[in-house]
């Protein structure tokens, strides 16, 4: 394939103009001789090293330093776009709720609550965790089972993690309802939860939530 010299110093394939910057050819075909093949590989033929940052340049016919991202042709700077280092891991919170008897929620007419149940902490390991009571005939295993307060519903509420970490409260319009700080939640309405808050449902069921 000829080779044509164009005035800015390349070396153009096209005759009328430049194949590297379309500057218009002038004269005949250069010599320059076409690259050997050997094996059916072209060969490639090394060049200066690169100015800016004294890579080698392993081929003339590359137009980029591959290490600094110097233009051979253009002798501008910093081409190559370098990938954006990933931003670090932001570690999900790790809800739990402590479950406790508290006789101090009881109503007048309300029976005597168990007495010498210690407290246990549940971990919310899942997306979505339901608080009530366990049916094995209905198939209900709530993950925060409370099945020593008969007045919880055996699917009373709903805690749900999201992915950016907060945590939500649904009540399932449960018999007794459910308070959220003492506060009534109406059904059906998502509440948002934060670290320490306090969940009073049934008889003299409290539930504390917490995050790490």
């Amino acid at each position: 394939m000829p080779v044509y010299a164009c005035p800015k110093g390349h070396q153009s394939t096209e005759s009328d103009f430049c194949s590297e910057c379309g500057s218009k050819i002038q004269g005949a075909p250069s010599s320059a001789p076409e690259p050997s093949t050997a094996g059916g590989m072209i060969a490639t033929q090394p060049g200066p090293p690169c100015p800016d940052c004294g890579a080698p340049r392993m081929d003339l016919s590359t137009k980029f330093c591959e290490v600094c991202g110097y233009n051979f042709n253009t002798g501008a700077r910093g081409n190559v776009v370098p990938e954006p280092e990933p931003a670090p891991a932001v570690p999900a919170k790790q809800w739990s709720v402590t479950v406790a008897i508290d006789p101090s929620l009881r109503e007048a007419d309300s029976p005597e609550p168990p007495a010498d149940v210690p407290e246990r902490t549940v971990a919310l390991d899942k997306p979505v965790n339901l608080i009530g009571r366990k049916s094995d005939k209905r198939a209900i295993h709530p993950e925060i089972s409370l099945d020593l307060d008969d007045a919880v519903s055996h699917r009373h509420a709903l805690l749900t993690a999201g992915d950016d970490g907060s945590m939500i409260l649904r009540d399932l319009g449960s018999s007794n309802g459910t308070r959220v700080n003492g506060t009534d939640v109406k059904a059906l309405e998502d509440v948002a939860i934060h670290e320490g808050d306090q969940i009073t449902l049934g008889r003299w069921t409290r539930l504390t939530v917490k995050a790490v």
